[in-house]
């Protein structure tokens, strides 16, 4: 089921239609200060491992591999609970992942929007 979610980088200007704006990286982003973040919330349990993402280390050539355990991962264990509490929000709203990467085309968010999407 497709859902009004978005992704877009902390750094982007925040719109209108953003909604809901929620971090969903682990990590606090560098260089933003918290009172000018403009987010309502910060998931920090939907975010990959620390183990996985440090293996990852944003490697384009390990993007596949990454996908599939950070699916894994989203389907065990405490994630769970976040992905409900995202889904709620989505029925009500849009809701905009936020990530800190640069990589536009390899980021968590990406993974997590498409499962969101297919729950």
């Amino acid at each position: 089921m497709k859902r009004n979610i978005r992704i877009k980088r902390i750094y982007d200007a925040p719109a209108k239609s953003d909604g809901l704006r929620v971090l969903v990286d682990r990590l606090w982003p560098r260089g933003v200060r918290k009172e000018d973040a403009d987010l309502d919330l910060w998931l920090k349990d939907v975010a990959p491992s620390p183990q996985l993402r440090k293996w990852f280390g944003h490697d384009p050539d390990r993007w596949e591999v990454f996908s599939k355990k950070y699916r894994e991962e989203l389907h065990a264990g405490t994630e769970t609970e976040a992905l409900r509490t995202l889904l709620d929000h989505a029925k009500k709203g849009p809701v905009t992942l936020l990530y800190a990467a640069k990589d536009t085309k390899h980021t968590h968010a990406l993974v997590l929007k498409h499962v969101l999407d297919s729950l």
